[in-house]
């Protein structure tokens, strides 16, 4: 007998689902309005503004030295590397020249806390995956920093330490061999993360080929920092780009250390260059070249020549700059104008985010991808809003 053909007829209807502002997922106060079909993510529209402080208007009211911790509220995971980028841009305005010491203790403080950021960007894309274990480790270890950065400038997150002419103030007795005692207690440490997240077969599974980023889309939309050196393929002649090598500041060029570009012989099977895994991995790498950092700044510190720091203008000169440093997400630039006036008030302050133009991709990213996935893309971004939303 013929077998008959029963054909069925399925239809979905499109959801419009909110993750967010307050899903434990979305790093902040983020809300993103998925149209889904069934598991299916059909697009995302990322929504922004919960958190606006005008923190560029108010730098156009205040001086420059006022100003410094409102950059510390901006990616308040780096503070530090807030500070030197709004301070480095009113010196170059200014024509200031920094001191070696100043320079040199900028360079330790900004890659501390550059390891500190990217300890809480992997725990937290641990928690994001369901994995508890390496937030805790990872904060175990960065509150080791943060007693560093509150022997320094008595302070554990917003800091206001790095400032207009160096450093508020000279690093205490003794800090310097408590900061080598503490990395050569990190090093160790690190093969446990690996352990439990770059060799674990379910963090495998959920970041691999999941939410590949192309080299030409990453450079179409602007991306920076970990987020554009994942997406590059250094077997095709892409350029290692990271600020600190390309256009070095506060004495950079005078450091050795690799930046971390794909391919990479640890990578697990069914990864795809721009994926979660290399965004992730490059973090990874990024605090083992930091700690070399850290090891010769230490090394120069106590031969380097001049003060920490030096007096701030008490004016601004008329013009305008803009210079952008190499953070923890990406590229931060500051845009400032100066005017005539008896005191240091800028006449225009903007800052280009580098989280901004990251999180503008994700939109690209998730669509077609299943709402199980959007976690970990949104996470391997490791989005501040307070950088974004300023």
């Amino acid at each position: 007998m013929p077998t008959e053909t029963i054909e069925f007829d399925v239809r979905t209807d499109e959801m419009l689902i909110n993750m967010g502002p307050q899903h434990p997922s979305t790093h902040g106060v983020l809300r993103l309005v998925l149209r889904t079909d069934g598991e299916v993510v059909r697009d995302v529209v990322p929504h922004l503004g919960y958190l606006h402080r005008c923190a560029e208007k108010i730098g156009e009211n205040v001086t420059v030295l006022q100003f410094i911790p409102y950059t510390d509220r901006m990616d308040y995971l780096a503070a530090m590397n807030m500070n030197l980028g709004y301070s480095l841009t009113v010196e170059k305005l200014c024509g200031m020249v920094i001191p070696e010491k100043a320079q040199v203790l900028r360079v330790l403080i900004c890659e501390l806390n550059r390891i500190a950021s990217h300890l809480v960007g992997m725990g937290a894309y641990g928690l994001d995956l369901g994995s508890f274990s390496p937030f805790l480790y990872a904060f175990r270890e960065r509150e080791h920093i943060l007693d560093l950065f509150e022997d320094a400038c008595g302070a554990r997150l917003t800091y206001s330490y790095l400032t207009v002419g160096g450093a508020h103030d000279d690093l205490p007795d003794g800090w310097l061999e408590r900061c080598r005692k503490f990395l050569e207690y990190f090093k160790p440490r690190i093969p446990e993360y690996h352990a439990m997240l770059t060799d674990n077969h379910i963090f495998a599974k959920r970041t691999a080929g999941v939410g590949v980023l192309g080299r030409d889309m990453a450079i179409n939309y602007g991306c920076s920092g970990p987020v554009l050196r994942a997406s590059l393929d250094r077997t095709k002649g892409d350029p290692l780009w990271d600020l600190r090598k390309t256009e070095p500041y506060s004495g950079y060029e005078n450091y050795t250390f690799d930046v971390p570009v794909p391919p990479f012989d640890r990578a697990p099977p069914g990864a795809i260059i721009g994926d979660c895994w290399h965004r992730f991995y490059v973090r990874m790498l990024e605090v083992v070249e930091s700690i070399r950092i850290c090891e010769q700044a230490m090394e120069k510190y106590p031969q380097a020549t001049g003060s920490h720091r030096i007096e701030p203008p008490r004016t601004l000169t008329p013009g305008e700059c803009y210079l952008e440093t190499e953070c923890p997400r990406g590229q931060m630039g500051f845009y400032i104008v100066g005017r005539p006036s008896k005191e240091a008030v800028p006449l225009r302050v903007r800052a280009r985010s580098g989280c901004f133009s990251n999180l503008s991709v994700v939109e690209e990213l998730c669509r077609g991808c299943l709402v199980g996935d959007i976690p970990a893309i949104l996470g391997s971004f490791d989005v501040v809003m307070g950088e974004i939303d300023r």
